[in-house]
Order: structure tokens, then C-alpha cells, then sequence
């Protein structure tokens, strides 16, 4: 791994719950390191195929080890205004200098869908 295929800024990002001052907790976002990463989206590639336990991963990131911070899957990573759960974190080839974790795509529930066709209140296909 090059420095030159590390193009990509990620936020590895610490979430807690914190309490106001009428005892209602409230998750907040900490940043704990921001680093430049090689990022790799999920394709039919040969790779992605033997990572086939991981199924659930959507992207793969790798990034030099940040002295002192210690990844595991209790953080999340943010990337191009995306949120991701980490849901594996592995040391590449156990030599300690790069750090591998394959995260799923945080996708908010929000509203859904209107059926196709759907004009409204008041309208032809109510």
C-alpha cells in the first residue's frame, strides 16, 4: 500500500450518550482521529468474492495505525458525508503498520416510498 492510493479523508468517530441537564441521554459524536485512507467500494471482484463471510460489508477501508488509538467495531467511520459501521478490524499481514476494517453502510429510515402513480390528497388516485 502506497501513500498515493490513500486519497481518501475519513473520521473515525466515537458515539456516547450523554445526559442534559433534565436527565434526558442523547447520543453525541466525538471525532477521535481524522486520516487519509484507501477506500474500496463492494464489486463482483475475485477479492470481494473470498470475503464472502463478511457479506454484510459494503466498503472496505485501510489506513496507516494511529499511534496510541486502539480501532475496534465500537467506533464508526465517516467518509464523503456517509456514516459506517464497522464490523471488522484486522492489523494487514500482523506487521503493525496498516489497519484493514470492512464497514456496512449506515442507510437512515426515513419515510417511505410513495406508490407509484401517487398524486395526494385530493387527487385522481386517492
Amino acid at each position: 500500500m502506497s501513500f498515493g492510493k490513500m486519497r481518501t479523508p475519513i473520521q473515525l468517530i466515537l458515539t456516547e450518550n450523554v445526559k442534559d441537564n433534565e436527565g434526558f441521554s442523547s447520543p453525541q459524536d466525538t471525532v477521535v482521529a481524522e486520516v487519509w485512507a484507501y477506500h474500496e467500494a463492494r464489486h463482483g471482484s475475485e477479492r470481494w468474492a473470498n470475503r464472502a463471510a463478511f457479506s454484510e460489508a459494503t466498503d472496505l477501508f485501510r489506513f496507516r495505525i494511529i499511534p496510541g488509538l486502539q480501532v475496534t467495531t465500537k467506533l464508526f467511520l465517516r467518509c464523503e458525508g456517509c456514516r459506517y459501521d464497522i464490523t471488522s478490524v484486522e492489523d494487514v499481514k500482523g506487521r503493525g503498520m496498516y489497519v484493514e476494517i470492512l464497514a456496512k453502510k449506515v442507510v437512515g429510515s426515513g419515510a417511505p416510498a410513495k406508490p407509484e402513480g401517487f398524486v395526494g390528497k385530493g387527487g385522481a388516485t386517492d
